[in-house]
């Protein structure tokens, strides 16, 4: 990964995370994350989320996080991306109901939709022992090991942050994106994976900065092109990817249900009982 694209992954204060204070915990990759498997979230919603959650593990009032999710159908640009990569005009997007909003994480423009599995994990990375850029590695092969396990051959594109079919061939295509913030030594934000995503919504704008780029789905690479959105299929990727993550991030211990067990309605709730609990 080239340092410039590198940088665009993440947001500009996240390549400050080593100067942020050291947790006094010795590290500790195994650690339990706890997941939460929300089904269809507004994009505000989970990021209003996100960042209570952030800044609650900053203050060490709760452990390490693991949102997922889809969203329904909205546009977000990185803190310093280029507008200018958003094609559709501003009145489509209204009458279509698609809101464009700004947010603090690192990268381009990205598509969010139904038929997307998106996961947000709230980590202190100090904590887990993780520099930024292992982390980083950490997801895109999380994203790989998802994708191989539904029978779709993904890797990394040098220079190019996220996760590719053919990443090395004539025709690469993007099936999964990433970007991530860190304040206070925790990460958030995360990555997005196509899994049987409208991919006539990516015509909306240059995917991650990219005129031209491929976006490409799960459903697609194994032939059913005409699949409508599921939030099921999404489902059964957010079970392959948590357990992928634990896996690149040490081994770490998965706590809460996974579909198909889990139920969306619940882990709400048990985030909203967790978020209530006032710091110690």
């Amino acid at each position: 990964m080239s340092p410039a694209c590198y940088r665009a992954a993440m947001d500009g204060a996240a390549t400050k995370a080593l100067a942020a204070p050291v947790s006094s915990h010795v590290p500790d990759p195994s650690a339990p994350i706890a997941v939460h498997w929300l089904g269809t979230v507004p994009y505000r919603d989970a990021w209003d989320l996100q960042k209570r959650l952030a800044g609650a593990r900053a203050s060490g009032a709760i452990g390490d996080q693991l949102l997922l999710l889809e969203h329904p159908a909205v546009l977000t640009l990185g803190r310093q991306a280029d507008e200018s990569h958003v094609l559709a005009p501003g009145p489509l997007l209204e009458a279509r109901g698609i809101e464009l909003l700004r947010v603090e994480r690192g990268g381009e423009v990205t598509y969010h939709g139904p038929g997307q599995l998106v996961a947000y994990p709230i980590l202190h990375l100090a904590d887990r022992g993780l520099l930024l850029r292992p982390y980083v590695r950490a997801l895109e092969a999380a994203l790989i090991a998802t994708c191989a396990a539904f029978g779709v051959a993904a890797g990394r594109r040098d220079g190019h942050p996220g996760c590719w079919v053919d990443a090395d061939g004539p025709r690469p295509r993007k099936i999964g994106a990433l970007g991530i913030r860190v304040e206070r030594g925790v990460a958030y934000h995360g990555i997005a994976l196509n899994v049987d995503v409208a991919l006539a919504d990516f015509e909306l704008i240059d995917p991650c900065g990219m005129p031209g780029l491929a976006s490409t789905s799960l459903a697609a690479e194994q032939g059913r092109r005409d699949e409508t959105p599921s939030t099921e299929r999404v489902a059964e990727a957010a079970r392959a990817f948590a357990g992928a993550l634990a896996r690149e991030l040490g081994d770490a211990r998965l706590d809460g249900a996974l579909p198909p067990a889990a139920d969306a309605a619940s882990g709400r709730a048990a985030l909203d009982r967790l978020l209530a609990v006032p710091a110690a």
